[in-house]
């Protein structure tokens, strides 16, 4: 099994800044991943209910947990049912909520889970290690399903002569291999700054992991739980995810863009359930020198309010 690099929380002071905790407070740490953000949190004296759907972070939540003294709960499960999992524990509502989005260091550095394409390895991509995994799905879909996911999650405008490379080369067991057939595909240019099989594996990776599903239905579970004043912070990687979390935060605070005469701007008729949002957090130089993962991270982050949270009728509305 290879051994992992050690995990570097990103942007951590700023997220605890963010969550703004008290000694004992209840705090929902969604993306447990090594539990650099629960250690955190655990240090500044509040509760911890730490979430994760990767079987290798619950052992070591369970770990930590045990060794807390009882103020650290793992729950082997997605961000998405904070909610409904808490209730079983008797918890109705929690002082701050914090989301460390996408793959970890952890996962990437794994060769065996086959998230990256840096050393090879069977392609994989489960965050839980369970259901369909990318090599299911590039052996499986349609050459149109596959194009369609490289361009929506991987932002590929070429996805269409990729998907049709792939099928041509299936069947694809490993990292490498679907690598080369990618960078064949695009006439890849060695030494060239960026490669170009990096947004089709994002892409493969969100599909498979459902990410932007889970991601939207965990900013509504934070909604729910959080009490009036409690503290939301979601730490992003790339666009697709940080729309997500801008967008959300924006309509919950009624926020909207300024109109115009072709699209003048409509009230809402729904009560905000945050406050305006703090302005977005970007990690400094010394920190992406320090982790290079850093470089792309953006923290958003904004208060609760007493407003109820949103049902599905006004969200459909």
């Amino acid at each position: 099994m290879t051994q992992p690099s050690p995990h570097i929380p990103v942007l951590l002071d700023e997220v605890i800044h963010a969550l703004a905790i008290t000694p004992g407070s209840d705090v929902v740490d969604g993306t447990f991943g090594a539990g650099g953000y629960s250690r955190a949190i655990l240090a500044a004296g509040a509760r911890v209910h730490a979430f994760d759907r990767d079987p290798d972070a619950a052992a070591a939540g369970a770990d930590l947990a045990e060794r807390s003294g009882g103020v650290l709960h793992f729950h082997s499960a997605c961000f998405s049912e904070m909610d409904k999992r808490l209730a079983e524990h008797g918890v109705q509502q929690v002082d701050a909520v914090v989301l460390d989005i996408g793959v970890s260091s952890m996962q990437i550095d794994q060769a065996e889970r086959g998230f990256s394409f840096q050393k090879d390895g069977p392609l994989d991509m489960r965050m839980s290690q369970s259901g369909e995994s990318a090599a299911d799905f590039v052996n499986n879909a349609d050459e149109s399903e596959i194009a369609n996911v490289i361009y929506l999650y991987g932002e590929e405008p070429k996805s269409r002569r990729i998907a049709r490379a792939i099928v041509a080369a299936r069947p694809i067991d490993t990292t490498t291999k679907l690598a080369d057939v990618v960078r064949k595909a695009l006439g890849h240019r060695a030494g060239a700054p960026k490669d170009p099989a990096t947004r089709t594996f994002q892409a493969l990776r969100i599909h498979v992991n459902r990410e932007l599903d889970e991601l939207n239905a965990g900013l509504e579970a934070a909604e729910r739980i959080l009490k009036p004043g409690g503290r939301l912070a979601v730490v992003s990687f790339h666009s697709l995810e940080d729309r997500i979390v801008k967008q959300f935060l924006r309509e919950r605070s009624g926020s909207t863009a300024a109109g115009s005469r072709h699209m003048p701007v409509v009230k809402a008729s729904r009560i905000a359930t945050f406050e305006k949002p703090s302005k977005a957090v970007r990690p400094c130089a010394r920190e992406i020198e320090a982790n290079p993962r850093a470089r792309s991270s953006t923290l958003r982050s904004a208060v609760r309010t007493d407003a109820p949270a949103w049902s599905q009728q006004e969200l459909a509305a």
